[in-house]
């Protein structure tokens, strides 16, 4: 066989990629070694002698997989973890997640007609407070002290 690899080299330069990306066509083995100058070859690559290869890419197709079950809530357990509890939902961030949840609920009892005024502000500040771990410790409270009927 014909060493052509002045050849792959100066069409990698030509083309601007790597000589590994380089495809030659091997019927025409003869032609390719008769090209010794750099016009010779991009006429060879205007005819399609010579052409490039596509890139080879890395496939995401199982990482979407590991992510779809993810979501799911699987691959989660504790070998699967990295850092402490707080560095993973810090305490600042669940705690706006309750209050906005809270305050979310107090607002819509109050727009129904359910509390009024002052009882949604006493509530108000007693979620402020701390008072309530959940929305549902919210409603259990309210039943308990009977502002609102149980569901």
């Amino acid at each position: 066989m014909v060493d052509l690899s002045n050849q792959r080299r100066m069409a990698a330069e030509i083309l601007g990629i790597g000589e590994t990306r380089v495809w030659m066509d091997g019927k025409r083995a003869e032609d390719i070694a008769a090209a010794i100058t750099r016009a010779d070859i991009r006429a060879l690559i205007e005819e399609g002698v010579i052409k490039r290869k596509p890139e080879k890419g890395v496939s995401k197709g199982r990482a979407r997989a590991k992510m779809a079950k993810r979501k799911y809530g699987h691959r989660k357990g504790h070998g699967s973890r990295r850092g402490a509890k707080g560095a993973r939902m810090p305490k600042k961030e669940q705690w706006m997640k309750r209050i906005r949840a809270l305050r979310r609920r107090l607002k819509t009892l109050r727009d129904e007609g359910t509390i009024d005024a002052s009882t949604y502000r006493k509530l108000y500040n007693k979620a402020k407070g701390g008072e309530f771990r959940s929305v549902a410790h919210l409603n259990t409270h309210l039943e308990s002290v009977g502002l609102i009927k149980e569901t």
